[in-house]
């Protein structure tokens, strides 16, 4: 049997920034286990590569600033520049309900540091996004200093940085057991290459975390969720630094990215489709429309189906990730659930949970929110579909 100190099952972004943040900490025989053949071939790969602070509980907000110091430093620790463009995002209300949301959100990003973020009226939006038509617009907020990464940037520069650091990376390698001691703990992991004799094992499977867990005979509630993204043809129709804006009544937003305008609308996957990567043709209809009546000058663009796809989000029941060992497993370490936010927080989750299994304890923050066992003790964070 082969033996590693810490077994990371999941090469996406955030078991690369675990699998770095382990050995920089000072952890031998670190190995991380993926099915897919390559980096970049799971949901990171099909990441916008969206960066905010603008939140609505301090837990999030925080987990972003950490996230985003350690962009300011990343190219430094990795040789890589993990693309970090602080262009904005902007928040966008149509009625007074969702005013309030924005506003009662921006005074927890206040409260938490985030002294940048501010309430913006219809005159100041125009002059953000000039494009907007201003019909539905009530007013908005906006931060200066969220923007975009580059997910595949930063997936390279973890991997980069964790082989300098000795960390090994077997791809096309299936996980097909979990075996566990008389006292709950894992002693080794099965997989399509062998068994491996494990210290730790950290499930940062993504989408797939639930089934990994399953193998642990550990009950995890993540869910995969279809999200989809529609693809313009190339077009100079909105500059490249536009901010991300974001409709907050239902989730519309769009961007720029490459040359083409990405249009997304947060609705669920058609049933028994959870892991199709095609678009759906009466959505991108429905998305169109959306943008054709908020943005006009978007009526002369051309959705490029070939360009658009599908990807997942791994969602937990209040949309927070999960980070910590698991109840009754006490070296499985899970950093799971995201919700959509994997990308822009692998940085902070990969240095804290580097801290929880190291000491025990994150020190960096207060990460108790995100506790895995505060479902069972029905002490769930506040869900928003806004923020």
């Amino acid at each position: 049997m082969s033996s590693a100190s810490v077994a990371v099952i999941g090469g996406g972004v955030i078991g690369a920034s675990v699998a770095y943040h382990l050995a920089r900490r000072g952890w031998h025989d670190v190995v991380v286990f993926d099915r897919n053949g390559g980096p970049g071939q799971g949901s990171t790969g099909q990441a916008t590569g969206g960066f905010r602070a603008q939140y609505a509980t301090p837990i999030n907000v925080r987990l972003s600033l950490l996230a985003r110091d350690k962009l300011c430093r990343f190219e430094e620790e990795t040789g890589v520049d993990p693309g970090y463009s602080p262009v904005g995002y902007l928040w966008l209300a149509g009625t007074e309900a969702e005013l309030a949301t924005l506003r009662a959100a921006q005074a927890v990003q206040h409260a938490e540091g985030l002294v940048e973020a501010m309430e913006v009226g219809p005159d100041e939006i125009a002059g953000i996004n000039p494009a907007l038509c201003m019909d539905e617009v009530l007013g908005g907020v906006f931060c200066p200093t969220d923007g975009f990464v580059r997910p595949l940037r930063l997936l390279e520069g973890y991997f980069a940085a964790a082989r300098r650091l000795g960390v090994r990376v077997e791809w096309d390698t299936e996980i097909t057991g979990l075996s566990r001691r008389a006292d709950g703990t894992l002693s080794a992991v099965q997989t399509s290459r062998g068994a491996f004799g494990v210290a730790a094992v950290v499930n940062a499977a993504g989408a797939w975390a639930g089934a990994v867990a399953d193998l642990a005979g550990v009950e995890l509630p993540v869910v995969p969720l279809r999200r989809q993204v529609a693809a313009t043809e190339p077009c100079a129709l909105l500059p490249a630094d536009m901010p991300m804006t974001i409709f907050a009544g239902d989730g519309f937003h769009l961007r720029v990215r490459d040359g083409r305008v990405l249009l997304l609308w947060p609705t669920p996957g058609a049933p028994g489709r959870p892991w199709d990567i095609e678009v759906e043709p009466s959505w991108v209809q429905a998305v169109a429309a959306k943008a054709h009546r908020r943005i006009p000058v978007l009526r002369r663009a051309t959705i490029d189906f070939a360009a658009s796809w599908a990807g997942l989000y791994e969602v937990s029941p209040d949309k927070h990730a999960i980070l910590g060992p698991a109840p009754g497993c006490p070296n499985l370490f899970l950093v799971n659930g995201s919700s959509g936010h994997g990308v822009m927080h692998a940085p902070a989750l990969g240095q804290l949970l580097a801290e929880i299994v190291s000491d025990g304890a994150a020190s960096t923050t207060d990460v108790t929110p995100l506790r895995p066992s505060r479902f069972a003790e029905g002490r769930l964070n506040p869900a928003s579909e806004l923020l």
